[in-house]
């Protein structure tokens, strides 16, 4: 029996259609062996994936990471096309200056060896010497040069983003499309909170991301891997739920994985859930998590995870 492939669903209103999961490249491709990495690839472009994130990880002082040139090889090796593929590539604040993001989104390009970037996502928010019409018009002229198709934000506020596309709308050019966005069983207030449904309705679309909070949900709960931010400081809370959600998991008969992954795609606002994968088991695995959204419907799995929302009450909805 053939394997059906991914269905696929529109990046905010770009036109752009994007795989329901995506892959990502943060401390990945570099650990793999590389044959691996290449068969690894083939099969998620088989199985329908078309949306990768692939950024540069690297604060300045840190060791060098090349995970993005990596990439670039195994795009090569695997013999997939550029037009069976996305690429959704980081664009820093940090980095934003008298000649806008041209220089490191060229830079980045170079990398993946790629002539545009099917969406760029903007990092986030940590600047207050920037005027954001800035970024928007900077943004337009980098989609007029064909260098861009869209854009979105990381971790931004709900009142930032609004900000944005107000400005776009005043000055007639694209705004953001998607919001990457924490969102799993365990933080859930943000994507899930009125301010961001105000965005939703405006035609925004959300990619999770964090779903198994590096690993944590899915039972790696050692600590030899890195892991991002921790809003709200609730990760002690998420690990001591490891078990009462790895139960859950069983009584599904999925994976802890499977189930954290089922879970982001009951958000009505979904276009995509971003994860990373080592193995093409792992891959294989983590794509089968559709299937338990369609066994037990949405309603009876958000009922279930509920206990595990652990940023409740906590978190600002309003975002960062």
């Amino acid at each position: 029996m053939t394997t059906p492939l991914l269905p696929r669903r529109e990046i905010g209103r770009s036109g752009i259609d994007a795989s329901l999961f995506s892959l990502g490249s943060w401390h990945t491709y570099d650990r793999m062996d590389f044959g691996d990495a290449v068969t690894m690839l083939r099969a998620a472009v088989d199985r329908g994936v078309n949306l990768f994130d692939v950024g540069v990880y690297s604060a300045p002082g840190a060791p060098p990471v090349f995970t993005d040139v990596i990439f670039s090889a195994m795009v090569r090796a695997a013999g997939i096309q550029r037009d069976e593929w996305l690429l959704s590539s980081k664009l820093w604040l940090e980095a934003f200056g008298d000649d806008g993001f041209r220089p490191q989104l060229e830079n980045a390009l170079m990398r993946v060896g790629v002539e545009h970037a099917d969406l760029v996502i903007l990092g986030d928010l940590r600047r207050d010497d920037l005027a954001l019409r800035d970024l928007v018009l900077d943004l337009a002229r980098l989609e007029g040069a064909g260098l861009i198709r869209a854009w979105g934000v990381n971790n931004w506020s709900a009142s930032s983003i609004q900000t944005l596309i107000d400005i776009a709308a005043a000055e007639g050019v694209s705004g953001p499309q998607i919001a990457q966005l924490k969102y799993s069983v365990s933080r859930r207030s943000i994507p899930d909170g009125a301010p961001f449904a105000r965005l939703w309705d405006q035609g925004l679309t959300l990619q999770a991301s964090d779903c198994l909070e590096g690993g944590v949900l899915a039972g790696k709960i050692n600590g030899d891997r890195q892991i991002g931010r921790d809003p709200g400081d609730i990760r002690e809370r998420i690990i001591a739920d490891v078990p009462a959600f790895s139960d859950l998991a069983s009584s599904l008969d999925v994976s802890p994985a499977q189930l954290g992954i089922a879970f982001t795609l009951t958000h009505p606002a979904l276009t995509t859930t971003l994860f990373g994968a080592s193995s093409i088991d792992q891959l294989r695995a983590n794509l089968d998590a559709a299937a338990l959204v369609d066994r037990i419907g949405i309603e009876e799995l958000r009922r279930l995870v509920e206990p595990f929302w652990a940023d409740r009450g906590v978190v600002d909805p309003e975002g960062p």
